[in-house]
């Protein structure tokens, strides 16, 4: 979208970071005034990433022509509490990047946090559903997603994220790249849905043999899926047992290519649920590929410093509270 004037309004900055462009989102408290994207040059360090994502900024700054209040960062990276990067498969030149020391010279005087981008997607969906503890499952090429809780994300910046493609689901499933058996990614991502397919079918299965066979209601691909969603299914149930959120939804770019796929996990919440105990809702999710930068614009949101009331607001303040 092309930027609107900003003027002298102060801004909230959502900056996606991920493993081949970064992406901006600016709002004021109104509306939104600018997004746009740019792509990596080819990989050579994080020093050298860095420069062009504080020219970026820069060049951002100069055409909103305003300051940020506060700026929210979306990662893809495994970021420890301490703020180094722990690891980042897409772009693993940044393994050991100081986050902080890194970014907080961008945005001068902004308040700042970063999260994982998958917890961020789940903050975003629970803007969009109204649903203040809300739990995103994203299913693509691994399993993501979040958890929020009381509006909030769980377990929060700086305490690392919502692994929950790392929750153990099937204690003797297949192994996962983590090196555990039993991972909900293990049993539930794309490629492993795939693989499944292939060893029931006793041939290779791309994604549109799956969707085909699917349609046509083939068992090997009913089987394959229903696993999937099962998995999903018993992950979530476990999260409602502990922490109680109030919806579900789920999305990624597996999960959306395939129609009834969230309505099979629903189902098998369903199938899950214990006596006593309503089955969570379970949605699609509505946001798709922006979700994670639209978290990053809500987490610089709940970052944001509260302005102190100039001194006329407190004086009237002060003659409601004694009227009272």
């Amino acid at each position: 979208m092309e930027s609107a004037p900003a003027g002298e309004s102060v801004l909230y900055l959502g900056v996606d970071i991920g493993g081949t462009k970064v992406a901006f989102r600016a709002e004021t408290d109104a509306e939104c005034v600018h997004e746009s994207a740019f792509a990596w040059h080819p990989r050579h360090s994080a020093a050298q990433d860095l420069r062009q994502l504080a020219d970026a900024v820069d060049e951002l700054r100069a055409r909103l022509g305003a300051s940020f209040r506060a700026v929210g960062v979306a990662m893809p990276a495994t970021v420890e509490p301490d703020g180094h990067v722990r690891a980042w498969p897409g772009r693993p030149e940044w393994t050991g990047t100081d986050l902080g020391a890194a970014l907080r010279p961008l945005f001068p005087g902004a308040a700042l946090a970063w999260a994982d981008d998958g917890d961020l997607g789940a903050l975003a969906e629970s803007r969009d559903s109204g649903c203040d503890d809300l739990l995103y499952l994203g299913v693509g090429t691994g399993v993501g997603g979040g958890l929020v809780l009381g509006g909030e994300p769980c377990p929060g910046p700086g305490r690392g994220s919502f692994e929950a493609g790392h929750m153990v689901v099937e204690l003797s499933g297949p192994r996962c790249d983590c090196g555990r058996r039993g991972c909900l990614q293990a049993l539930a991502s794309g490629p492993a849905t795939l693989r499944r397919a292939h060893r029931l079918r006793g041939s290779a299965v791309t994604f549109d043999d799956l969707l085909t066979a699917w349609g046509d209601g083939r068992p090997w691909a009913v089987t394959a899926l229903r696993r999937t969603c099962r998995a999903l299914a018993a992950a979530a149930v476990g999260v409602q047992e502990l922490l109680r959120p109030r919806l579900v939804r789920v999305g990624g770019g597996f999960a959306s290519g395939i129609p009834g796929f969230v309505g099979l996990v629903a189902d098998h919440v369903t199938e899950l649920a214990r006596p006593g105990l309503p089955p969570l809702p379970v949605e699609r999710a509505a946001l798709g590929g922006l979700s994670s930068l639209h978290g990053a614009v809500s987490l610089a949101r709940l970052i944001a410093p509260r302005p102190f009331p100039d001194s006329a607001e407190r004086r009237d303040n002060s003659r409601e509270s004694l009227s009272g």
